[in-house]
C-alpha cells in the first residue's frame, strides 16, 4: 500500500547547471507528522550526512526559513528551483505499508544535496497550517545519526508505537487499545487511567498474560493512555 509519494526531478550529473523541480506527490500530513511528514523527514536524514558542513548549516536555516513563512529567495544553496522537468532525471521516494509494518523504499539518483532539497521544497508547498509541523520534522530529522526504520519514525512521530494504525489515526488507536468504544465521547483522565491499570493487569503474565508479548502489550497499553491523556 503506498502511503505516501515525492518526486525529485534534479540536474543530470554530467550537467554542470544545478536545478530542482518537483513531480509527483502523495504528502498526507494530518495527524501531524503524517506518511507525508516521515516521508519528507527520511529523505533528509538519508541524504544530510552527504552534504559538508557549510550546506548543511544552510539547509538548517533553509528549513528555519520554510517553518517561518518567509518567502525563500532564489536560488537556494546554488540550485535554482523552476517547474519545467523537461531534461531533468528523477528520483522517487515512497513510504510503504505492509500488513502493519511500515517501510521507506528510496530510489535517488542525483546528489544528496538535490534531494534534501527536494524535500525542503516539497515541505514550503504544503498548506500554511501544515507548514511550520512540517519544518519541525525536517528539523529533527536532520539530527538523526541512526538507520531509517522503526527507531527513525518513532523519533519522528514522538511516538513508542510505529504501527500503521497508530500512525494513521493515533486517537483511533488509543481508544482501541484501551477498550474504549470508538466514536463515544471523550473519555476523562480518570476513565484512561481506570482502562489503563485494568489493561496492565490483563496482560501481565503474572495474571495470566501472554509472556511473549507482554513488553510490548504493555508499551501500546502506555502510549494509548498518553495520546488521550495530552488529547484530554
Amino acid at each position: 500500500m503506498l502511503l505516501a509519494e515525492l518526486e525529485i526531478f534534479h540536474t543530470r550529473p554530467a550537467v554542470p547547471t544545478r536545478r530542482v523541480a518537483l513531480g509527483h506527490m502523495v504528502l498526507p500530513v494530518d495527524p501531524a507528522p503524517g506518511f507525508g511528514g516521515l516521508l519528507l523527514g527520511s529523505v533528509v536524514a538519508a541524504h544530510l550526512g552527504g552534504l559538508n558542513d557549510d550546506q548543511a548549516a544552510d539547509v538548517h536555516r533553509l528549513i528555519l526559513e520554510v517553518g517561518q513563512g518567509g518567502r525563500i529567495v532564489q536560488p537556494r544553496l546554488r540550485h535554482r528551483f523552476q517547474v519545467d522537468r523537461h531534461g531533468l532525471a528523477v528520483s522517487n521516494h515512497r513510504l510503504i505499508g505492509d500488513g502493519d509494518e511500515i517501510s521507506f523504499d528510496f530510489n535517488s539518483n542525483g546528489t544528496d544535496l538535490s534531494q534534501v532539497l527536494g524535500a525542503i521544497y516539497a515541505a514550503e508547498r504544503l498548506a500554511p497550517e501544515y507548514r511550520r509541523n512540517a519544518a519541525d520534522v525536517l528539523q529533527k530529522a536532520s539530527r538523526w545519526r541512526g538507520p531509517i526504520g522503526a527507531s527513525f519514525i518513532a523519533h519522528l512521530a514522538g511516538s513508542q508505537t510505529t504501527t500503521l494504525e497508530a500512525l494513521a489515526d493515533p486517537l483511533g488507536w488509543a481508544l482501541s487499545t484501551l477498550g474504549f468504544e470508538l466514536g463515544s465521547k471523550k473519555p476523562s483522565k480518570r476513565e484512561v487511567t481506570s482502562k489503563f491499570r485494568k489493561g496492565m493487569r490483563d496482560v501481565h503474565p503474572d495474571h495470566g498474560g501472554d509472556r511473549d508479548h507482554a513488553a510490548k502489550a504493555m508499551s501500546d497499553l502506555a502510549e494509548a493512555r498518553r495520546i488521550l491523556s495530552a488529547k484530554g
